[in-house]
């Protein structure tokens, strides 16, 4: 047992390094450093990100003075390949306006020696980082819904050209602005899109976390995989947290699944009975806001199981969530959660997508009350029902004491 520990172990810490070295570093030992020429007349300003392609470079125009995003990939052959096909979707998407169809505006490649360098427009910073600057509470109702309007309209966009998008995620979504209100964001990073005609059953595609049941289960999929993780997104966006994470689709699946109660050291942010309560996770979060009725009432359309029951594109751009002041269910729910919302102290997420986090929760009480310091390290008072306790399922006092709790231990119940 040991041995596979440390052989996973040493196999994670290669792939790490091996990423960074062959990207990064390779790049640098090229000579390709701040200062250095890419093609003819590109000046490399910033390294702006890496990844198993190879890294992207803000980088100057020579020639027009204007500062781009330049995707440089790696010279191994299934990473040109990977390029090849990219492209090819590039020009498919040349078809469409990028500015009505919220997509990135791309300006062609050229060659590096054995690289091949794709041209952007440069842009501000992904959904990550947006959110991540936001200490992760979500983002507030106003701004969810552009930022959920422009995506939904991109993806019917690509689905008019024929293309599944196949890693929709928070990192692939880029804000043009974050100074601009409302803010307006673009799809990028097409290297894992391909044509609908062209999906192949059981071909693993997309990110841990965002990918569809189908996609994961290695059944047939289509653009409706699309639709459920636009979902994951968007709840991301107004929790600032991932609704389903995990290292392997395995943890992923047992999250969606999770029939047979809690499952131990588990990575959830959030534990859910029903996607209903998350109307109270947003109103702990944020505080209670006009339309988080309608965002949820979205949501749980948008992740249904079944693919067939999905709800397509142009129905989402339907859905009162986009026109509140149509729809008589604005605002707070009246209803109460019948089972418990799990979730850990939000300043300790550090936004760490892989993190694990571990919280017990496995009851049908409630709480009468709550009340936490500002200072974690001072005095926590929590009233308990006389008849249980979460812990050690045993009877306790109806006052509870608890002194010196680390942030990292403290995790907050809800039960109403």
């Amino acid at each position: 047992r040991l041995y596979w520990i440390l052989y996973e172990l040493c196999q994670s810490l290669q792939m790490h390094t091996k990423t960074n070295y062959s990207a990064l570093n390779f790049f640098l030992k090229k000579g390709k450093v701040k200062g250095s020429i890419l093609g003819n007349h590109y000046k490399v300003e910033a390294f702006l990100g890496e990844g198993g392609f190879g890294i992207v470079a803000k980088c100057r125009d020579t020639m027009t003075n204007r500062a781009v995003a330049i995707k440089v990939n790696k010279s191994d052959p299934d990473i040109l390949q990977q390029a090849k096909l990219e492209i090819f979707i590039l020009e498919q998407l040349r078809r469409l306006d990028p500015d009505a169809a919220n997509i990135v505006k791309w300006n062609g490649f050229f060659h590096d020696g054995e690289w091949v360098c794709l041209k952007f427009e440069l842009l501000d910073q992904c959904l990550w980082d947006y959110i991540g600057d936001r200490k992760n509470q979500g983002l507030p109702i106003s701004e969810v819904r552009p930022i959920l309007g422009h995506l939904t309209n991109a993806l019917s966009h690509l689905g008019s050209v024929g293309i599944v998008r196949a890693d929709l995620k928070p990192g692939n979504i880029m804000v043009v602005n974050r100074y601009e209100s409302p803010v307006k964001v673009r799809l990028i990073d097409f290297g894992l899109a391909c044509p609908a005609s062209a999906v192949m059953p059981g071909d693993r595609v997309g990110t841990v976390g965002y990918s569809a049941p189908e996609v994961m289960l290695g059944l047939p999929y289509n653009e409706a995989s699309d639709m459920w993780s636009l979902g994951l997104v968007a709840v991301e966006l107004g929790t600032g947290v991932p609704l389903y994470p995990g290292n392997e689709d395995y943890d992923v699946l047992k999250f969606i699944i999770e029939t047979q109660g809690q499952p131990p050291d588990h990575t959830r942010y959030i534990k859910l009975t029903r996607l209903d309560d998350l109307e109270q996770v947003m109103m702990f979060r944020r505080g209670p806001e006009n339309g988080q009725r309608l965002f949820v009432s979205l949501i749980k359309q948008i992740l249904a199981s079944d693919a067939n029951q999905r709800i397509t594109l142009l129905e989402v751009l339907r859905h009162p969530f986009f026109n509140p002041k149509s729809s008589p269910c604005i605002g707070m729910s009246a209803e109460r959660p019948q089972n418990p919302v799990v979730f850990q102290h939000p300043s300790h997420l550090k936004c760490k997508r892989s993190e694990k986090i571990n919280s017990h929760c496995n009851t049908q009480s409630s709480l009468s009350s709550l009340a936490v310091s500002d200072g974690f390290k001072e005095r926590i008072i929590v009233n308990i029902p006389t008849h249980f306790s979460p812990a050690s399922r045993q009877p306790v006092d109806t006052q509870a004491t608890i002194t010196e709790l680390d942030p990292k231990d403290i995790y907050i119940y809800i039960y109403i």
